[in-house]
């Protein structure tokens, strides 16, 4: 028997069993629970301050421990009630029934008092923990995509954060009009789609730089496809069919855009993958492609324009400069070939894409092989031409001057 009037082999039972109703969580749990509000409901007092701080520290140190909330409070209000029947007054109610109304009073009392303070202690250690994972996984994705952090290091990292870099991986990023940050709803949506059911897919989706990065496992190309058509379905559940994002229930369309770079290995491969997404977002914005998922092994061409600028720059001006003496100017000659070779050839579809009738489209064409000697009808100039106008697209000539 001790201080409380309950034996001490009693409230050894009633912890063992209330910890089995709470699907075997230690009794350590609780701390010394049971004495405390045995001594209150004979002592018929409320909790003292100091005990009731005792059970935010127990709060805290549960969820430091990843014990489910629900499943703390089951242990402590499951002890609780097994522990009424053992109390002295209850046990000699007959004899004396308005001890046990005055007894239930406290104990209630204290139990609420006692799980209160309990939960507030889990739930502003839960916040902690988070903001720390949260942290965590900020920095981890920052040296991952930057390629700034020790190789070794980094690879032990990834595979707490569900990545295993010894396989090749692709980088998809997704833009939009709204910048993404990690609490909107879409990038949730987005991590579901990707990971699975389970989570337990090899891959990480984060916001950086107000875009939506997903790293994923890319084996093959089935792989990435499927990955590609997760997150337009996650995007496309939030719009309306057209690529407009409803980020809120007022109507806030946004286009989005998804680039993917080219499968790769290692950490080194993750950071590569990531700059040639971000490269064919780039170009994709530049040379005005609306395609809402830009590969980006089908821009490598346009790569080699950008980064031999003095080779574009003197095509421009051998095949395209006589183009500015065309009554209007260069820009609708250059517009009418892009429109052409996006067309295959077709003059109507060009036609119909430019709102012209098919005369002024042959006229336009007649007028080009006049001003620069080259006819779209003989592969090797048709071939030099389209370099030239993806090239000045790429440049904004004749808007911009050549340097």
């Amino acid at each position: 028997m001790n201080g409380t009037g309950v034996p001490a082999d009693v409230l050894r039972r009633v912890a063992e069993a209330g910890a089995d109703d709470a699907g075997g969580l230690p009794i350590e749990l609780l701390g010394d629970f049971l004495d405390v509000i045995s001594s209150a409901v004979c002592d018929g007092k409320p909790l003292q301050r100091r005990q009731l701080h005792r059970f935010r520290s127990r709060g805290e140190d549960a969820a430091e421990q990843g014990v489910a909330l629900r499943a703390l409070l089951d242990l402590y209000l499951s002890s609780a009630w097994r522990l009424w029947r053992e109390l002295p007054a209850v046990i000699a109610a007959q004899s004396d029934p308005n001890a046990v109304v005055a007894a239930g009073e406290v104990m209630l009392r204290a139990v609420d008092d006692a799980v209160a303070e309990l939960t507030e202690g889990f739930q502003l250690a839960q916040r902690s923990l988070v903001r720390s994972q949260v942290s965590a996984r900020r920095e981890f994705v920052d040296d991952l995509l930057t390629g700034g952090a020790d190789v070794v290091g980094l690879l032990a990292r990834a595979s707490s954060f569900g990545l295993h870099l010894s396989g090749p991986h692709s980088v998809a990023v997704v833009t939009a009009a709204r910048e993404f940050t990690d609490d909107n709803p879409l990038v949730g949506a987005v991590e579901r789609a990707v990971l699975g059911s389970k989570g337990d897919a090899d891959a990480l989706v984060a916001s950086k730089s107000g875009k939506l990065v997903i790293v994923f496992a890319a084996p093959d190309r089935d792989a990435i496809d499927h990955v590609l058509r997760g997150i337009r379905l996650a995007l496309e559940s939030g719009t309306d069919g057209a690529g407009r994002v409803q980020l809120q229930r007022r109507a806030m369309d946004v286009a989005w855009q998804i680039a993917v770079g080219r499968p790769r290995t290692t950490a080194a491969g993750v950071v590569a993958s990531y700059r040639e997404a971000l490269d064919a977002l780039d170009l994709a914005q530049r040379l005005s492609l609306e395609s809402p998922v830009i590969d980006a092994r089908d821009l490598l061409v346009y790569r080699v324009l950008v980064n031999d600028r003095p080779a574009v720059t003197d095509l421009i001006q051998t095949l395209l400069t006589p183009l500015l003496e065309a009554r209007g100017g260069a820009e609708p000659m250059v517009e009418t070939l892009l429109a052409y070779f996006a067309a295959g050839g077709n003059t109507a579809k060009t036609a119909r894409d430019l709102h012209l009738s098919v005369r002024a489209v042959t006229y336009r064409l007649d007028r080009i092989r006049e001003l620069t000697g080259q006819n779209v009808n003989d592969p090797g100039d048709a071939f030099a031409l389209h370099a030239a106008v993806l090239g000045a697209k790429l440049l904004d000539w004749p808007r911009t001057p050549l340097t």
